[in-house]
């Protein structure tokens, strides 16, 4: 009984995931809350290092889902999607990917840099259920004040190609920000990009790009991390990190495509009211005592 409710909280983490990771409400914010709700850690023999380790693992199963659904714009090499890899590409076409894929790798620099520094720094200060609270509330306001004052704006960048080099870093400087949990690596990535005037779609969109390398470079850290500090991998925890994966990639490719079609008719001011709203509910959990901070 106790394997089969591990792995329906397995599937939860993996569902949650999915869903967190690509809408502007933090992912990393929604863990902590569930990690303390559920007693996460005691899924795992390996405790905290190995629930630390989950948790940028099954982004990996998420970050596949980007990969998936924008082939087309991600692979310089050959084919317009999985279906059809015997499509040759344009010259011109290759250079702009390469190009994208240079835009992308500048804007990963900054993050890249001070996470590596400061890393496990800002986790003793800031990995706590208070600061999330605090900056769900904030960055809601922030999207909310964002989108009023787009109506009297005209977006200029309206093809993620269009990026200029300086933007790109712009956006990269603004992903710093998400190294404090509950900001949403998405959410001010495409704060930074409107700020800058691109539209949601190309926010949107260099967003799911940026995630790629800073993912999967968070995740090769983090598996090292662990494994040079004398822990191991046990059958039941790579099955678990596969079953999380797994859910956490088919959840995203869901909700990348039904992002992209929302904001085609909608702002992102419903996604900043539920993070006000989660944020005061939280607060108010704690001062009641139903949650530690």
């Amino acid at each position: 009984m106790t394997d089969v409710l591990n792995i329906l909280k397995i599937v939860l983490f993996g569902i949650v995931e999915g869903v967190t990771e690509w809408l502007p409400i933090s992912s990393t914010g929604h863990m902590i809350i569930l990690e303390e709700l559920l007693n996460a850690q005691e899924i795992f023999e390996g405790g905290k290092p190995f629930w630390d380790f989950f948790l940028v693992a099954i982004q990996l199963g998420a970050i596949l889902a980007v990969v998936v659904c924008f082939f087309n714009k991600l692979n310089p090499f050959f084919g317009n999607s999985l279906k059809n890899p015997e499509v040759t590409k344009s010259k011109e076409e290759k250079k702009e990917i390469w190009l994208l894929w240079a835009k992308v790798i500048i804007a990963c620099l900054p993050a890249a840099v001070i996470g590596l520094i400061a890393d496990d720094w800002l986790d003793s200060i800031f990995y706590n259920s208070i600061t999330v609270s605090i900056t769900l509330i904030v960055y809601g306001i922030l999207f909310i004040v964002m989108e009023f004052w787009n109506k009297k704006r005209k977006f200029k960048v309206t093809d993620v190609k269009a990026l200029s080099f300086k933007m790109a870093l712009i956006i990269g400087c603004m992903q710093l920000l998400s190294l404090i949990p509950g900001t949403s690596r998405s959410g001010v990535t495409i704060l930074g990009a409107m700020l800058i005037l691109c539209n949601r779609e190309v926010a949107c969109e260099f967003s799911f790009f940026l995630s790629i390398p800073v993912m999967f470079g968070a995740s090769l850290f983090k598996g090292l991390k662990y494994l040079l500090n004398g822990n191991a991998l046990n059958s039941s925890d790579i099955a678990l990190l596969l079953i999380g994966s797994i859910v956490a990639f088919a959840v995203s490719m869901f909700i990348i495509k039904f992002l992209m079609a929302f904001i085609k008719k909608h702002d992102f001011k419903p996604f900043g009211v539920y993070r006000i709203a989660l944020g005061i509910l939280l607060l108010i959990l704690f001062a009641c005592g139903v949650m530690s901070i």
